[in-house]
């Protein structure tokens, strides 16, 4: 198997095609990683934004640390372009474009007309099963998904999603690979609508609703228990260390008679169909579950940003191997005064 000591992202020339929001942040994280990065932009005003985007995120990378050199010496590395053709010398390829399956099998058609057979191709899809994304590439073994978070310079998460047809290795390759941008990558061996986060957060969502809808709670008070319970925890341990943590019994005992009493609907839930419905974004247009004044989105934008550099900071303190880490100390402490 490939480990992280044999990857050199330098040398790995990666090709991002749809430089939107969350492909400039990619394509950023990239270039902090180290390598050159042809980003190909199937929507032409992507072509004025992304690189104004990409050199926003790189210069507050370096003021906040993140990154050890100042704009200039990642974007050098850095290709904007609508030719496909650029994509030839890629290694691997980021799809990154609308969740439209109609839109993404035209651009891996032209992602598969220009690469070589052993360029990876991926898919920053969030909710499109791989197999059946497999389908549209004449190559399905080399097709993975790459589910990023936002901002993809920031935040630990990557799942690297297999296919039915996906080849394990290449899967591996991409995990260790994924180490160098600074992730605690997911592997997920085998397909599912929604993969692993998306599962877990639409069941928190759909439960929201029910809540609201039902009158048990206003939007605010959801929103404030999900911050200051789950949110407490969840940047040191996921819910299966917590339930070690606090003591597994409690919980099977209440599983007993609250599990019965979930929410189990399938329709979308009233409350967001009637704000989608209306034209509602959130904070794009100021209508959602909440109503913003400009000044109020403007502040609500920059507060996140700001949040998650602050919340990267204290999440680097606790790695996932935080506790094994502790222990090595201790044994060599140990060891010493042998």
């Amino acid at each position: 198997m490939t480990n992280e000591e044999s990857i050199f992202p330098t040398q790995i020339i990666v090709g991002v095609v749809g430089i939107g929001l969350m492909g400039s942040s990619i394509t950023t994280c990239l270039l902090i990683a180290g390598h050159q990065v042809i980003a190909v932009a199937p929507i032409p005003i992507d072509l004025e934004t992304a690189e104004t985007r990409i050199h926003e995120h790189l210069a507050r990378s370096f003021e906040q640390e993140i990154c050890l050199e100042k704009p200039v010496y990642y974007l050098k590395n850095l290709t904007i372009t609508e030719d496909y053709n650029c994509l030839k010398v890629t290694s691997l390829v980021i799809e990154c474009t609308l969740e439209d399956i109609t839109i993404k099998k035209q651009v891996y058609k032209n992602i598969e007309n220009v690469v070589s057979n052993e360029t990876i191709i991926t898919s920053n899809t969030s909710a499109i099963p791989i197999s059946l994304l497999q389908e549209e590439a004449c190559v399905p073994s080399r097709f993975f998904g790459l589910h990023w978070a936002e901002p993809s310079h920031t935040t630990r998460f990557l799942e690297i999603i297999c296919g039915n047809k996906s080849d394990q290795q290449k899967a591996e390759w991409l995990y260790q690979l994924s180490h160098h941008w600074a992730k605690e990558p997911t592997l997920v061996r085998k397909d599912i609508r929604g993969f692993i986060t998306n599962r877990l957060m639409y069941a928190l969502y759909r439960e929201a609703f029910y809540l609201v809808e039902n009158g048990y709670a206003t939007v605010d008070d959801v929103d404030r228990a999900c911050r200051n319970n789950a949110g407490y925890w969840m940047t040191l341990v996921g819910c299966f260390r917590w339930m070690d943590l606090t003591g597994i019994p409690a919980y099977h005992a209440v599983m007993r008679d609250l599990l019965p009493t979930l929410c189990n609907e399938t329709e979308i839930p009233k409350l967001i169909d009637d704000i989608v419905k209306t034209g509602g974004k959130g904070i794009l247009n100021g209508n959602g579950f909440y109503n913003y004044t400009p000044e109020e989105a403007r502040l609500w934008r920059e507060t996140f940003e700001e949040f998650s550099y602050d919340i990267r900071r204290l999440a680097l303190k606790y790695p996932v191997d935080v506790v094994t880490r502790k222990l090595n100390v201790l044994e060599k402490k140990n060891e010493t005064q042998d």
